[in-house]
């Protein structure tokens, strides 16, 4: 059977798995796009555009071409508010969809794993999430900048005066044995606080990091820049407290004058890490897929089932920009898997 003629189950409509059902869909499979929210686009679509002066390759635009993209092709089929309740493998695979309570059994020739991560939650580090209204992750203040386009504390609605960046919340944290690095984060907190400042003048950011991942084919340029406006800090904060006039305050070992100090901003924002999602591990469980493959920090490939493949977050952290290309990989594997098995 020609690989055009077969169908490619992926599961999970987030940037990577839109990006690899239109190349699929493009090589002409029928694609059966798998969705267990409402929307596609996943986290992705929940990012604004970090652009200041000029566009600076943060991704945030890609997603909704892709869902364009992928909405428009007759080739794809878009299930949504649906998850994988079984998987049979016989001479192709069995899928037991559940989809607005109503199960459907389709079978498909190979699947793709994009099911995506699933953002760190931090209520339990020592900086007052989820007890201080004007301490919020990085996500939460992505999706504030793209509603509103600024940023105002969410307990009084005042424009903040400084605000304090917190990396690595989350990741390469010996105590929860997270120790891999999230990537993303330096890149993504460090635009928004670039963006910030040039939409709300006088805005007066501190970044607080164990040390800066490279992040852009520009970095170092852009790094140097970024420098020049926004207070780098190499020490991670030991804790924050609420003042009596609703401010933050960091405690923090300064590495240039070799003493604890404590500083007070207007707002606290956590760089969270990235962990592997609920849905992988269930699909990972069906699939009798080892899950310590997916603890992110594993440096040997993930060793999956023949037919099965996997892209994006799923495998390891990464930008936008690298899960669109982790998903071209993957269609590329899933046609040259089937043009062989079909000549077999």
């Amino acid at each position: 059977m020609n690989p055009s003629m077969k169908q490619v189950m992926v599961i999970g409509g987030g940037i990577s798995g839109l990006s690899a059902a239109v190349d699929l869909a493009r090589l002409g499979m029928t694609v059966i796009l798998v969705e267990n929210s409402g929307s596609l686009g996943g986290h992705a679509a929940q990012l604004s555009c970090k652009a200041a002066e000029r566009c600076v390759a943060c991704g945030a635009c890609m997603v909704e071409e892709k869902i364009r993209q992928a909405t428009g092709d007759a080739n794809i089929q878009v299930h949504l508010n649906a998850g994988i309740e079984k998987v049979d493998r016989r001479k192709r695979f069995e899928v037991t969809l559940k989809q607005d309570l109503e199960m459907q059994h389709i079978e498909v020739d190979a699947i793709l794993m994009a099911s995506g991560f699933a953002p760190f939650h931090p209520v339990n580090k020592p900086y007052g999430y989820g007890r201080f209204e004007n301490v919020m992750t990085t996500l939460e203040l992505d999706r504030m900048l793209r509603r509103s386009g600024t940023v105002k504390r969410p307990s009084d609605a005042e424009f903040p005066r400084n605000m304090a960046f917190i990396q690595c919340v989350g990741s390469r944290d010996s105590t929860l044995d997270n120790l891999w690095c999230s990537k993303i984060c330096c890149g993504a907190a460090l635009r928004m606080a670039r963006c910030i400042q040039s939409r709300q003048p006088g805005m007066e950011a501190t970044f607080f990091y164990i040390d800066v991942q490279n992040f852009g084919k520009n970095f170092h340029t852009y790094y140097a820049d970024t420098q020049q406006q926004v207070r780098m800090i190499r020490s991670i904060p030991a804790d924050v407290l609420k003042t009596a006039d609703d401010r933050l305050k960091l405690s923090y070992f300064d590495p240039d004058t070799q003493a604890y100090q404590e500083t007070v901003f207007d707002m606290v924002i956590l760089s969270i890490g990235l962990m592997p999602s609920e849905s992988t591990r269930n699909l990972a469980a069906m699939l009798n897929i080892d899950m310590d493959g997916f603890a992110y920090a594993r440096k040997t490939p993930i060793p999956l089932p023949k037919g099965v493949f996997a892209a994006g977050t799923v495998l390891e952290p990464m930008s936008i920009a690298e899960s669109v290309l982790s998903a071209g990989k993957a269609a590329s594997d899933i046609f040259h898997y089937l043009e062989t098995s079909s000549q077999i």
